[in-house]
Formats: C-alpha cells, structure tokens, sequence
C-alpha cells in the first residue's frame, strides 16, 4: 500500500484557464475552489454598493494602497457577493473548500476559523463544557484554552508535563497521569491537551487516546503546530489519526496561510454534539469574514497537496537536520533534544548568555528575527518558505556568536516561562467576573488572581484567575507594576 507521501507525489503541470490556476496530475486535479471564486469576482468588474465602506480601493490612504498595490484592495471582499458563498453557514466554494480539507486531513468536518486557534478553542469549552464540570488540562495549555474554560465556567483539572529544569521547559505529558485523574474523578468531561509543546515536545497520544476511550472520555487536542505532519513521515503522527476526536491546527503558523488562520478537524467517529460545536462558532466567528484570509486557508491546503508542497516541507525537515548538525559542532551552544519531537523546531541556549540576550544578539549585529526567546534559550522554526542560504547564514552567525567571550554579559533574573504549579482557590469563571481591584505587586502576595496573565508567545499563563499569588510568581511579573485581585 502507498503511504501518503506516496500518493500525494505525483507530476503536475499548470494550465492557464480564464485566469484560473488550476494544477492537474495524473491522479487528480487539485482544485482550491475559494481562490478561484476570488479570482473570478476579481475579473468580473462589478459595481459595488455594499461592504467593505473602501469599495475595492477607492477610499483607502493613498500611500498605503501605493505600498499594498492595488489589486489587494480589489480583492477585499466579504462573503455573499460575486459567487463566494458563506462561511457561516458554509455555502457554495467556502463550504467545498472545508469538504476538501476534510478530506485531506481524514476529518468528518474541518471548519474554517478566522481568528486563529483561539476562537476554536473557545468555541469547543463554549459547546462542549459546562459550569462546574472538570476537564483534564495541561498546566501548559494555550491561554485561549483558559479563555474558553472561563466563558464555560468548567473546572481545570491540572495535568503536570515533565518538566526540563535544564531549559525552563515543559516536557511530554506521562499518560499515566491522565489515567490516574481519570480514575480518580468520575465526572470528567473531557481531556484536552497540548501536542506538541511550543518547541516542540510530542506527547504519546496514542496511548493517551487508548486511556480515554476506555474510560468513555473524549480527547481534544490543541495541535497548533501540527499542520504539516500528515504530509511527511519523518514528522510525528498527526492526533485525528491516533483517535483524537477534535484537532485545532493553526495553518499560519506552519502550514502557508496568512496570519490569524486556522483549521478544526473534528473526527468521524466523534461522540461530541457537531452540530452544538459548530452552532458555537457560529456566535464567535465573525459575520463579515475576510475573503482574502479565506482563500489563504484554501491555498495553504491546495499547496500542501503538490509535489512543490511535499518538496518544500521535506526541505524544513531537511535544512532542520542541516542546522542541528551544525550546532552540534559548536562549543557553548547546545540544544535541545528530545525523542519524539518535530524536528522542525530548533531550541538552542549559549553558556554566559541568556535567551533574551542571544536573541538581541542575533538581530542587532546579524539582522535575524527569531521565534521566542525566554531566560534560557531561543527558538526557531524550519518553514516551507525557508531556503538553504538562510540556514547557512544562520549556521555561520552562530558560529561566530560561539567563537566570542560572552562572560562580561550578566544573566538577567527575569523569568519567562512558568513553571509554577497552580494552586487553585476559586472557580475561574467566578474570579474573573468578581469584584477586583489593583494591587501592587508587592502586595499582591497571598491574594488571588482576577486576570490571566500570559505573554504570547507561548500563551501559556503565568497567573490565571482563581490562583493564589506566592512569591515564587514575581520573578515571572517583572514587566508588571500592578496585578487584578480579587477583592
């Protein structure tokens, strides 16, 4: 039997059909129906008396438009007009372009979301969660996972991940704990998890998986950079294929689309309520989406299946492995290395420098702009729009950071990525919408948080509502004067 790759990696050649791109293989045409509804409305020469108020450009500043180029605004257009369709309810080329990531992905459903993964997860706690039950959480879940748990009120039952003192980083989740809690509390909605870590830690989700079908419980994973990974076997196992039963990909993030797009999956054999899930994200997507952002999404996955699509991610994976060994050559810089893991993200530390000072490093005297940075080392990420040149350039820029005496730096004390176990006081939905009151940090030891605090990146929350304050939180606080108490 063919694996996917396999399959997917067949000849193309482009035809040129009234201004329609339209990649043609000897197994299938691969058709991206939202790009080409948007390239017909584009050519069709309308007159517009609807929204957008800037009417294909003609009201938008001048040295903006100039800068953007025209054809941009002409192509901003919103849903129900020119042949589009809809998004919410999904109709006419949207509704095709969400059968056919369906498809791909082996989901029942796949949704379009316009602002990013964040709505997703909202709208799966808003669905699929009640106030006062519990949901098994990482301690290292996404802040709009703590958003959604908010507006639902459930309950955060917290799942601690390994965690890699050596890096200040959260490790793979042990499936022995998540049984434990399962056994433990009967009245657990679901187990929702993270997968992999922002720097790319891969937890064993099969085995996670296994666990919750034997205790009834369903699975969501947050998989926001796990858009590539069905296309390549070097890379890990995507969740919906280890019987997760709704998967959140952020296709920004790893997959070609524009920024603030995203994809759900949610699994054919699913036992969640579909209908309430999309019926929620409904209420939260916006009714005046973006036509632009839409036919990214569509691109994105179009692209994905070419030979240029497969080209390009086996490259990542490959100018990864040409990074990393180049690393390991060095002296005084390291990095991390953990089995499974997405070898597309690169997490590395220098002796005598901290994260955030490498990162300076690398873009004041070199002009590279990494992914994150934290107290300890920096990330960066292998993309399909990477070249060769860019990672030998970076080869060679750290190289030179490797070969300088960085002992004159002083680390600095402020902490970045929590490591704190949450000692929960109160419900989050009840402390977020108590009555509060600002403190200074100082002060603020002892009483109980009434806000998430979570830089992004990661997202991952350093305070979240209904925690109680300890002084082990101020080496995190140090861009904070004051905090929201409850009062």
């Amino acid at each position: 039997m063919q694996t996917l790759n396999e399959r997917l990696y067949y000849h193309y050649r482009f035809y040129f059909l009234s201004d329609i791109i339209i990649l043609m293989t000897s197994e299938k045409t691969i058709k991206a129906p939202i790009v080409e509804a948007l390239i017909n409305a584009y050519n069709k020469g309308s007159y517009h008396f609807h929204i957008p108020g800037h009417t294909r450009g003609g009201g938008v500043y001048e040295p903006f438009k100039n800068f953007m180029g025209d054809k941009f605004f002409r192509c901003d257009m919103t849903d129900e007009f020119d042949g589009i369709g809809t998004l919410n309810p999904p109709t006419g080329p949207i509704k095709e372009a969400e059968e056919l990531c369906a498809e791909l992905f082996g989901a029942q459903k796949s949704l379009f979301l316009l602002n990013g993964s964040t709505v997703g997860n909202i709208a799966i706690a808003m669905a699929l969660s009640l106030q006062g039950k519990k949901i098994i959480v990482n301690r290292n879940c996404h802040r709009s996972v703590l958003t959604g748990m908010i507006v639902s009120g459930a309950e955060p039952l917290w799942v601690i991940p390994n965690k890699l003192e050596d890096w200040s980083l959260w490790g793979k989740i042990n499936p022995a704990d998540i049984e434990n809690l399962l056994n433990t509390h009967n009245d657990v909605e679901m187990v929702w998890l993270t997968n992999p870590t922002y720097e790319g830690v891969v937890s064993d989700i099969k085995e996670i998986s296994r666990i919750c079908k034997a205790h009834n419980v369903p699975l969501v994973v947050d998989e926001a950079h796990g858009t590539l990974w069905k296309f390549n076997n070097e890379l890990p196992t995507p969740s919906l294929d280890l019987g997760a039963d709704i998967v959140v990909q952020s296709f920004h993030k790893t997959g070609g689309s524009m920024s603030q797009t995203s994809v759900m999956h949610i699994s054919k054999d699913t036992k969640f309520d579909v209908e309430a899930l999309v019926h929620s994200l409904r209420l939260l997507q916006t009714t005046s989406p973006s036509i632009i952002l839409l036919a990214g999404l569509d691109a994105a996955r179009a692209q994905l299946e070419t030979e240029e699509g497969l080209h390009n991610i086996q490259m990542a994976i490959d100018n990864a492995k040409y990074l990393s060994s180049e690393i390991n050559k060095l002296n005084h810089i390291q990095q991390l290395k953990q089995t499974p893991n997405d070898p597309t993200k690169i997490f590395i530390k220098a002796d005598n420098l901290s994260g955030i000072q490498l990162e300076t490093i690398l873009e004041e005297d070199y002009n590279i702009e990494v992914e994150a940075a934290s107290d300890r080392g920096i990330l960066m990420l292998s993309n399909i729009g990477n070249s060769r040149k860019d990672f030998e350039y970076l080869a060679n820029c750290l190289r030179e950071i490797d070969n300088k005496d960085h002992t004159k730096f002083v680390k600095e004390k402020k902490k970045h990525m929590p490591m704190l176990i949450p000692q929960i006081k109160m419900n989050l939905r009840e402390a977020f919408y108590s009555e509060k009151e600002e403190v200074k940090k100082e002060n603020a030891i002892g009483r109980i948080s009434a806000e998430v605090i979570a830089e992004c990146p990661p997202g991952i929350a350093i305070l979240l509502p209904g925690e109680l304050i300890t002084e082990e939180h101020l080496p995190y606080l140090e861009d904070y004067n004051v905090l929201e108490v409850v009062k």
